[in-house]
């Protein structure tokens, strides 16, 4: 006889779990080994298992299991990540947008799905969306300003802010 636990989490399609409230509250803590692994792999996200248990004195397969349990646990993501101006995008701007609250999953789900958008953060303060959207030049974004984002319904006010210079570009930071 089998028992039916309909608490249990189901499987998704990718070999992992549907999330819950009790699995975002069972975050998995990391060590110091695999903080090392991050900031190696943070410098260069290409450096081999065999150059990383070198350089960390474990062996490769301790390496290897490491990195599939971090990627598995969603605690690191390894991608190769282009520059804007490798997708011919110039002018990057970051924009808040304030919206009838009632309407903010449904603007960020729209948002989400356009091309010119990098990111979206829902946000608490001065604007209830932050986004930062990528362009081939001015006219480009004006086109989204005005088209885009004036046909979003709930969209209740704008401000972009165009970005001159990037001063620094980084995905490294401290791992605690």
């Amino acid at each position: 006889m089998t028992e039916n636990n309909s608490s249990a989490p189901k499987p998704t399609g990718r070999g992992r779990r549907a999330s819950s409230a009790q699995d975002r509250a069972e975050v998995r803590s990391i060590d110091e080994l695999d903080r090392a692994i991050i900031r190696i792999l943070q410098k260069n996200g290409r450096t081999n298992n065999t150059d990383i248990a070198k350089e960390l004195d474990v062996t490769e397969t301790t390496i290897r299991k490491r990195i599939a349990q971090l990627l598995e646990d969603d605690m690191i993501n390894v991608v190769a990540v282009p520059t804007p101006k490798a997708v011919g995008s110039s002018t990057s701007a970051i924009i808040g947008i304030s919206v009838a609250l009632q309407s903010i999953h449904r603007v960020s789900d729209q948002l989400r799905k356009c091309p010119e958008v990098r990111y979206v953060g829902m946000s608490a303060g001065r604007y209830d969306i932050m986004i930062e959207v990528f362009a081939s030049d001015q006219e480009h974004l004006l086109e989204f300003v005005t088209d885009c984002l004036g046909s979003m319904d709930g969209i209740t006010d704008v401000e972009t802010s165009v970005i001159l210079k990037v001063a620094k570009f980084s995905y490294e930071w401290e791992i605690i």
